[in-house]
């Protein structure tokens, strides 16, 4: 830590102490540190391995594009260590979403979207930017911006599947072929990469943005899924309120229309969700069956309250089943729900504990201490 603190004080040509850990992942490590003017910085130092090099390339190109985010101080290649502006202790989304107060959740969900679709549609024109600053950063390893991991999901599906008990219906590949093109060519917009509720700050400044390891540019739907379903990949997920979910996709749409007026076309909207619903379902059930076959756990390893991986897949079966124009994965869902759901007992997933009535309980799985 000491090295980390004087490579980081190098770079600002400042004295660096009393770090606190802020956590991270397996790929980063996290610090909050003083300044020897009485400010604070948060330092990003990323591990050697290569998840972790493109993780930095990515955020570090991310964060200089100035879109969105902390602002980037300093960065360096070599030593894989940014420099951010601490955006301070404030709660995310989830911890509202997790709270008590239905106004406060509300208007938290409605500034998350505007803000993505804003970002989206600002960063129009700057793809080539974004891609001079990766090679800026690059350290050998292609970075995440573009969608191959959705083709790669949906040729690992059948054999997922397959070991689950679940054989797949004739023209699966087929179809899913096509899951997940619609809109990446004529509707990109530039993202972090992961914009589930703990990576969004509610400062006094408004909502920021926060953990651009995944970051570019991608289908503005596969953004919108994470309205519609909701949070596409995250941990944070439980029933929203009637109403709310179509309330914040309109919020993250009509930003969108300043750029890409054609998406107020429902029909292409509609398409577009359809198949990024469909992108982001295959996904998790590439990333998730296998371990959910054996046994049931909760979606997040220490936050609570939380819903078991068993609900949240069965829950995105259950929309997915009925996504239009996509008949082949719906039958591939209803065998899943007739196949391996149909002997897990678990409830169905409740609502956020911010729009719960009084007294109202969550199911077993996802109490404090579960």
């Amino acid at each position: 830590m000491d090295d980390l603190l004087r490579a980081a004080g190098a770079l600002l040509d400042c004295q660096l102490t009393d770090p606190v850990d802020l956590g991270g992942s397996p790929r980063s490590r996290v610090l909050r540190c003083r300044t020897g003017e009485g400010g604070s910085v948060v330092l990003k130092a990323f591990a050697e391995d290569e998840e972790a090099r493109r993780s930095f390339s990515s955020e570090a190109a991310g964060l200089a594009l100035g879109l969105a985010g902390p602002e980037l101080l300093a960065a360096d290649r070599d030593l894989r260590l940014l420099v951010l502006a601490d955006l301070g202790a404030a709660p995310t989304l989830a911890d509202l979403l997790l709270g008590s107060d239905p106004k406060a959740a509300e208007l938290g969900l409605l500034d998350w979207a505007r803000s993505l679709g804003r970002l989206a549609a600002d960063s129009v024109g700057r793809r080539a930017e974004f891609a001079e600053l990766l090679t800026r950063y690059d350290l050998g390893m292609p970075p995440g911006d573009g969608e191959p991991w959705a083709a790669k999901n949906a040729e690992e599906l059948p054999a997922v599947l397959r070991a689950a008990g679940v054989e797949p219906p004739p023209g699966l590949a087929a179809e899913l072929a096509e899951v997940g093109t619609a809109g990446r060519a004529r509707y990109p917009g530039f993202g972090p990469g992961d914009t589930c509720p703990d990576n969004n700050l509610l400062t006094a400044d408004g909502l920021r943005l926060i953990d651009f390891e995944a970051a570019g540019f991608e289908s503005v739907f596969l953004t919108a899924a994470y309205c519609r379903m909701p949070f596409s990949s995250c941990w944070c997920v439980f029933e929203l309120p009637p109403g709310l979910p179509a309330r914040i996709e309109r919020a993250y749409r009509s930003e969108l229309l300043a750029c890409y007026p054609e998406l107020a076309e429902d029909a292409i909207w509609e398409a577009g969700m359809a198949q990024a619903v469909a992108v982001w379902t295959v996904d998790l059930t590439v990333g998730l069956l296998p371990r959910a076959v054996t046994a049931d756990a909760p979606t997040h390893r220490t936050r609570r309250p939380v819903p078991t991986i068993r609900q949240v897949l069965r829950q995105r079966w259950e929309r997915a089943a009925a996504l239009p124009g996509l008949p082949v994965l719906g039958e591939t869902m209803d065998r899943l729900l007739r196949g391996p759901a149909a002997n897990w007992s678990v409830p169905p997933l409740p609502g956020y504990p911010a729009f719960a009535e009084p007294g109202q309980a969550l199911s077993p799985g996802a109490r404090e201490g579960s």
